[in-house]
């Protein structure tokens, strides 16, 4: 496990067009993340995925370039 947040990015819902959100995670493993407690009001905005939650990533382009991003929810059994 390495030490440290990072920046992923997670696909605002509800949107009408793909908008994608920089948040705080802690490197697991491999492609393997979790979200860091950060401040999110999800009246304001959804998140596909929400601090807690452990996802799997992989790389999008954006309009900003290529940026890492949440991609999939991690099963507690893996």
């Amino acid at each position: 496990m390495t030490d440290g947040p990072t920046n992923v990015y997670v696909a605002l819902l509800d949107e009408g067009v793909d908008v994608w959100r920089p948040v705080r995670a802690k490197h697991l493993a491999g492609d393997v993340y979790q979200i860091a407690d950060q401040p999110y009001d999800a009246e304001t905005e959804r998140w596909e995925f929400v601090p807690g939650d452990v996802v799997r990533c992989g790389t999008v382009n954006t309009s900003e370039g290529e940026v890492l991003a949440a991609k999939l929810l991690v099963d507690d059994a893996e």
